[in-house]
């Protein structure tokens, strides 16, 4: 990929004006490169903070204590880490600085004058790994670390660079090399005729090793909500509060309200937080009939936009009669994780909110009416165009691709974070449900309704807080990585089931090889430089 043995720089710090920016330098000649750069008369004392100058790229130049250099260009304070007690175990100088980018953009360039190189997007991240001090799974983390917008995808990532989820892959690496080992030398003994391990306890072990693995695996869901995010989706004709919701929820008047319909023409996407959930909000048009094309294609934009979110939330109106196209909406959506909000409850209401409870639990989850009853107003993919494509270009990765076995995992024991973890998502699957069947009443003029709104769109997520330090899956690639090695351990067990007492090592040494192989990659034992590129291009430069 690129050298470990080059002397890397960059800015450490946003590019972006503040009180403070760093510098960061890492490689065998940090210390140098620093000397080089830095007007302080001697070699910097490791992990001591020093008040010295910058001599700017094309003012360097031989200093003497007491002289007035013209050069300079900011005061700084260094701060020397020799290996192996830095962040990349190397030798790094991070050089701290007045937060103009047109002085930290001066120093870069004097850092690379005196010798350094412009680091890669992760060089410092990757340099880190490769010289032992994180492994694959924390070095992710930190990528998620700093990406992070709410707490709790911030104590998450934290957790993952704590070492919890390499801790549990490493203690199931464990058992499966506990029992290879044994197996070989059953191999290597033929003649003898002596088995180190009996069937039944390799059977027995194994069950266990699947356990854990399912253990691990049944955190994915929530964990990959959690790392990812969600997208909603606010549905419903014209004029009905979708527009009002969503400057509620946002916490300020990004949507324009009017008396009129059809104000909303386009899709309007805010990132919020709820209660520890990176949400995308997005508002949509309202579905009506129109022969305007401009508002044709918000329709469209809508439609499109109810198929591929993770939750729609369909606003209704109390204070109106209810119409072919609320019904038709309700129809459409009742296959799809749905809140149903009844907007408009401090008017004087005319259709009861107990009469809709029917009809939703009527046409409830699988009894989804593709006909639409005639309705014109039918959801269907509708014309795509590259902004959709962007905005929902994520779901396919977002989508569940190990569902069918996790209904069967094994329970943990009780008492044990997984157990509380486990708990926590049939209390919020329940919830979901009851989302599905009971509308919230609200009023966006008062506010009346809302903080019930958000709970139940938190609980129709099917997500819960983890336990602190808890081993949590939030990675699409530790998810299939995983998945392998479960099914690599499920070959072996049913190897040993066949063959009984004659089973034969050799297959089932190969199965245990192939779960090893996955277990190793997730933590990056063993991985292939494709795989760390397109892990560490993401990162940030600097990081």
């Amino acid at each position: 990929m690129f050298s470990p043995t080059d002397t890397i720089v960059a800015i450490a710090t946003a590019p972006v004006r503040a009180g403070i920016g760093v510098v960061r330098v890492s490689g065998p000649r940090a210390h140098a490169v620093a000397r080089a750069i830095l007007t302080a008369p001697h070699d910097f004392e490791p992990r001591h903070a020093t008040l010295t100058r910058v001599r700017a790229a094309a003012a360097r130049s031989p200093w003497s204590p007491g002289s007035s250099d013209p050069g300079n260009i900011d005061e700084v304070v260094a701060t020397y880490f020799p290996a192996p007690h830095s962040y990349t175990a190397e030798d790094v100088v991070e050089i701290s600085a007045h937060g103009s980018l047109a002085l930290l953009r001066e120093i870069l360039r004097a850092a690379i004058g005196a010798g350094a190189r412009l680091a890669e997007p992760g060089e410092f991240t990757l340099r880190a790994f490769l010289n032992g001090r994180l492994d694959l799974v924390q070095a992710e983390a930190v990528a998620d670390l700093v990406d992070a917008v709410t707490p709790l995808q911030a104590r998450v990532a934290f957790d993952q660079l704590e070492g919890t989820l390499t801790r549990a892959i490493g203690a199931i690496d464990r058992e499966l090399f506990d029992l290879a080992a044994r197996l070989e030398a059953s191999v290597d003994f033929p003649d003898e005729g002596y088995h180190f391990v009996a069937p039944g306890e390799a059977a027995e072990a194994l069950g266990r090793v699947r356990a854990g693995i399912d253990a691990l695996l049944a955190t994915s869901a929530a964990g990959r909500v959690i790392r990812e995010g969600r997208q909603i989706a606010i549905l419903g004709k014209p004029n009905v509060g979708k527009s009002s919701l969503f400057n509620r929820l946002v916490g300020t008047d990004r949507a324009i309200v009017a008396p009129g319909p059809g104000t909303t023409r386009d899709m309007l996407l805010e990132t919020i937080d709820l209660e520890g959930i990176r949400l995308g909000l997005v508002d949509t048009a309202g579905v009506r009939a129109s022969d305007d094309e401009v508002e044709q294609e918000g329709v469209a934009r809508a439609r499109r936009a109810a198929t591929v979110a993770d939750l729609v939330v369909v606003v209704l109106d109390q204070s109106r009669p209810l119409e072919d196209i609320d019904h038709a909406l309700l129809r459409e959506t009742a296959s799809a994780p749905r809140v149903v909000a009844i907007n408009k409850v401090d008017l004087a209401a005319v259709w009861a909110s107990d009469e809709l409870e029917a009809g939703t639990r009527d046409s409830g989850p699988g009894a989804r009416d593709s006909g639409g009853g005639g309705t014109p107003e039918t959801f269907s993919d509708g014309p795509t165009n590259q902004a959709d494509d962007r905005l929902f270009a994520r779901r396919a990765e977002r989508a569940e691709i190990h569902a069918g076995w996790r209904n069967g995992a094994p329970r943990a024991a009780e008492g044990t974070p997984e157990v509380r973890f486990a708990g926590q998502r049939e209390r919020d699957r329940a919830e979901r449900s009851r989302a599905a069947t009971h509308p919230v009443l609200l009023s966006l003029k008062t506010g009346v309704g809302l903080d019930e709104l958000r709970a139940a769109m938190r609980g129709a997520l099917e997500v819960a807080e983890p336990p602190r330090d808890a081993a949590m899956v939030t990675n699409v690639r530790h998810e299939t990585l995983l998945s392998e090695a479960r099914a690599a351990v499920a070959r072996a067990i049913e190897n040993l089931g066949q063959a009984g007492e004659s089973a034969s090592e050799e297959l089932v040494l190969a199965d245990l090889a192939d779960a090893r192989r996955a277990l190793e990659e997730v933590t990056g034992r063993r991985t292939s430089e494709d795989v760390l590129r397109r892990i560490f291009e993401r990162f940030c430069v600097g990081k």
